[in-house]
């Protein structure tokens, strides 16, 4: 019987990878960028994390001080801590590719002009919470994070092995609270139902945080072990039975890889045998060592 859940050697990414992440994370902070000129400050809304808090930081001072902030220097300040948090705990190219992250939505936000779309407020919170989920799971998809309390998120996600989005959404509730007491409960409602769509399209788009059970019967189980081994650098466990269907005895491989490797090693899988039966479930969680792929 085979059972192991250790990391195998992971190799840096190659100048495709880089490409890549550059191109996603350049495409992320201009999606975000355009979506707060447009969505955000049309419906008056917070967007939660700390593109929301320098917001609301910026309308406090614009309104009781009559200070006018750059939302690239309280962007900046606010994202220094957790950036260094998540240099230590999660990885420095992880951190570094957030930072251009942050750098380039704060740039874009001042630089790009106000352009409302709509002035009904239930479409803009609808609509901009969407928005925002794909442009900060189009980040998460390079590897990298829009900032604040996305880099708790993923520090959460990696230590403990849980989805942790959702506990950042009650952490948004508590900042858009205050924003409700100073500026009016309507928009701060809205906000929340912002914040809800937003946590649930990166629910949808980014699976890197769901754990997911394959049972594989085959005939071929040391072939497909390779296989498992070579996708998702996670052991299996072997089992031996007989079919009753037809007596003949067969071979059972269990393992719980991430959800986003799922496509990729079931098409392995039916390559390698394309009499394999392959049972998938959903796995709410995993206690005992579990490898998951690191984002440097």
């Amino acid at each position: 019987m085979k059972s192991a859940e250790n990391p195998l050697p992971h190799g840096a990414d190659t100048v495709y990878d880089r490409v890549k992440r550059l191109l996603l994370i350049v495409l992320a902070s201009v999606v975000m960028a355009a979506n707060i000129k447009s969505f955000v400050e049309a419906g008056g809304l917070f967007p939660g994390g700390f593109n929301g808090l320098t917001l609301l930081i910026q309308r406090s001072a614009q309104q009781f001080f009559d200070i006018s902030l750059s939302f690239t220097v309280v962007n900046f300040l606010l994202n220094a801590v957790p950036a260094a948090i998540s240099f230590r705990l999660i990885g420095k190219r992880f951190t570094l590719y957030s930072c251009l992250m942050i750098v380039l939505t704060s740039v874009l936000t001042d630089l790009i002009p106000a352009m409302p779309l709509t002035n009904d407020v239930l479409l803009v919170c609808i609509f901009g919470g969407i928005i925002n989920g794909f442009a900060i799971s189009l980040c998460l998809l390079g590897r990298a994070t829009s900032g604040g309390t996305d880099f708790i998120a993923v520090a959460l996600s990696e230590r403990l092995n849980i989805d942790a989005w959702n506990y950042i959404l009650l952490g948004n509730a508590a900042m858009l609270v205050i924003a409700g007491v100073l500026f009016g409960w309507d928009k701060a409602l809205y906000s929340i139902i912002f914040q809800f769509a937003s946590t649930q399209v990166v629910h949808m788009i980014n699976p890197r945080y769901k754990r997911t059970t394959l049972f594989i019967i085959s005939n071929k189980a040391d072939e497909i072990y390779e296989q498992i081994k070579d996708v998702t650098h996670h052991g299996a466990t072997l089992f031996r039975g007989t079919g009753l269907y037809n007596g003949e005895e067969r071979d059972m491989l269990y393992s719980v890889i991430s959800g986003d490797q799922v496509k990729l090693l079931t098409r392995r899988v039916r390559e390698t045998d394309p009499k394999a039966f392959i049972n998938i479930l959903k796995t709410d969680q995993v206690a005992g060592n579990f490898y998951q792929r690191p984002h440097d």
